[in-house]
C-alpha cells in the first residue's frame, strides 16, 4: 500500500546563526554581480540611469526545507528533501510515485526537475511527463527493456512537443528544465537523464552506476550544437545556457530542417537499463545543486554511513542538503533517496561511534573556545570553525568530513556561549 508524508522542515536557529555570521562576506560577492549598465565599451549618456540587472542570488539563503517520505508494498522506501538556498527563486520540482497502480503496482517512478529561466516549465513537466511516458503503450507486464527504453525516449519527446504549444501560449519560450528520472520494475532499474541533474545507484557499498551530465562542451554535444548553428563559449551554448539537453528552451530549438533531437538543445534523454540485484542498497536522484559540491563516491559513502545511524530517510536527505550548503552550493538543492530492501540498517556499533564523535567534537569546541578567550581573542563562531577545520578529527563520516558535523559543532559553540555568559565580547553575533 502506498503511503507518504509531506511537510516543511524549518532549519534550527543555530544553523541560521551560522549563515548570519557568513552572509556579509557572501553578500558582498553577490552584490558585486548585480552591476548593470551599458554594454561593454559603451558609456551611459548624461543623466541616463544604468540598467540594474537583478541578481540570481539572495543576500541570505532560504533554509526552510520541503520533506516527503513514503514506501511501496514491494519493499521500497523513499524520502525527498529540497531547499531554495541562495537562489532568488525556487525552480526545482519533483515527482514521486512509489506505485504506478493497477497491473503495475510493483513499478515505481521518481524524477527531479531542475528548472532554469523560471519554474513554469519544471512544474509543468513534473505534472505531465509520466503520463506521456505511459501513454506510449511501451510499458507492459512483460517488462521488455527495449520497449521500455523506447517508451521513455518517446515520452520525453511527446512531453516537449506538447510543452511547445503551451509555452507559446503562456510565454515560456525562454524557460526550460533538466530531468533525471528512474522507472523501477520488478526486474530492472531504468534511468532517463536529460541535462545535468544526475542519478546514482549504490550496490554493496559502492557506486554501481551513474548517469552522465549533458554539458555543451562534451564532444558529441558540441558537435550537435555547432551543426545546428550554435556555438560553445564560456562552456555554454552561445555563451548563455549551461546544459545541452533539456525540455523547453525553445529559443534554442529553431534550426530549420533539423529534427527535435538535432537542435542545439535536445529533449532526448539518455536511457540506461540496470538489472536489479539483491545487493542494491539505494538510489539517488538529485539536481546539480548537489553534484556541484560532492562526487558520486563521496555521496555514496556518506549516505551509506548515515543509514547506519539514522532511521528517518528525511533526516538523511536533510543532512545531505546541509552538507552541500556548507560545502558552498549556491543553487537550489533537491534530492530523492530511494532505499531497497538491501540498504544498510541501523547499527548499534555505528550509533556508539557517532555518540563518541559528538562527544569529541563538543570537547574540542570547548577547548578552542577557552584557548581563544585565554588569548584575549574574540571566540566568534567562524574563529572556532576555522581552528577546528585544521584539527585532525578521527571518525568523521566518510564522504562528509568536518562539514557534515557542522550542526553538532554549532550547537556545542552556543552551549559554550551560554556557559560563559555575556562577558564574552560580541560572541560572534
Amino acid at each position: 500500500m502506498r503511503t507518504s508524508r509531506k511537510g516543511s522542515v524549518e532549519m534550527p536557529a543555530f544553523v541560521r546563526q551560522l549563515v548570519k555570521e557568513t552572509e556579509k562576506k557572501m553578500s558582498s560577492f553577490f552584490k558585486g554581480s548585480r552591476g548593470g549598465g551599458a554594454a561593454e565599451g559603451e558609456k551611459p549618456g548624461e543623466g541616463e540611469k544604468e540598467e540594474v540587472i537583478p541578481s540570481p542570488y539572495l543576500d541570505r539563503p532560504v533554509l526552510d526545507k520541503l520533506a516527503e517520505e513514503g514506501c511501496a508494498r514491494w519493499g521500497l522506501t523513499y524520502a525527498l528533501g529540497s531547499m531554495q538556498g541562495w537562489r532568488a527563486n525556487m525552480e526545482d520540482y519533483h515527482n514521486c510515485v512509489p506505485q504506478l497502480g493497477g497491473e503495475f503496482a510493483d513499478w515505481s517512478f521518481f524524477a527531479v526537475f531542475d528548472g532554469h529561466a523560471g519554474s513554469s516549465v519544471a512544474q509543468h513537466c513534473s505534472q505531465h511527463l509520466l503520463g506521456h511516458i505511459l501513454a506510449t503503450g511501451g510499458i507492459g507486464p512483460e517488462d521488455d527493456p527495449e520497449r521500455v527504453r523506447g517508451a521513455l525516449v518517446e515520452g520525453f519527446l511527446h512531453t516537449d512537443k506538447h510543452l511547445h504549444s503551451v509555452a507559446r501560449r503562456e510565454g515560456w519560450e525562454r524557460g526550460g528544465t533538466t530531468v533525471t528520472a528512474s522507472l523501477i520494475s520488478p526486474y530492472y532499474i531504468y534511468f532517463a537523464n536529460c541535462g545535468d541533474s544526475r542519478a546514482m545507484l549504490c550496490r554493496s557499498g559502492q557506486v554501481c552506476f551513474s548517469t552522465e551530465d549533458h554539458k555543451p562542451y562534451n564532444p558529441l554535444e558540441k558537435e550537435r550544437i555547432e551543426s545546428a548553428g550554435g556555438s560553445v563559449s564560456l562552456q555554454r551554448i552561445n555563451g548563455s545556457l549551461a546544459v545541452s539537453r533539456a525540455l523547453g528552451d525553445f529559443s534554442y530549438k529553431g534550426a530549420e530542417n533539423r529534427s527535435p533531437v538535432q537542435q542545439m538543445v535536445s529533449p532526448e534523454p539518455e536511457v540506461f537499463v540496470v538489472e536489479r540485484s539483491p545487493a542494491d542498497e539505494f538510489l539517488v536522484l538529485a539536481c546539480d545543486g548537489v553534484w556541484d559540491t560532492i562526487s558520486n563516491e563521496e555521496l555514496c559513502a556518506f549516505i551509506h554511513n548515515r543509514l547506519s545511524v539514522c532511521t528517518d530517510l528525511r533526516d538523511v536527505c536533510t543532512q545531505v542538503i546541509d552538507l552541500c550548503l556548507y560545502k558552498g552550493s549556491l543553487d537550489n538543492i533537491s534530492i530523492i533517496l530511494l532505499c531497497f530492501p538491501g540498504a544498510p540498517q541501523l547499527s548499534a556499533e555505528a550509533l556508539h561511534q557517532e555518540a563518541e564523535l559528538d562527544d569529541l567534537l563538543e570537547s574540542k569546541v570547548a577547548e578552542i573556545y577557552d584557548e581563544l578567550c585565554a588569548r584575549g581573542e574574540e571566540p566568534d563562531l567562524l574563529s572556532v570553525l576555522t581552528v577546528l577545520a585544521s584539527t585532525v578529527i578521527p571518525g568523521l563520516p566518510p564522504g562528509g568530513g568536518i562539514q557534515s558535523k557542522r550542526n553538532c559543532i554549532i550547537s556545542a559553540y552556543y552551549q559554550q556561549r551560554e556557559m560563559h555568559g555575556p562577558s564574552v565580547p560580541n560572541g560572534g553575533s
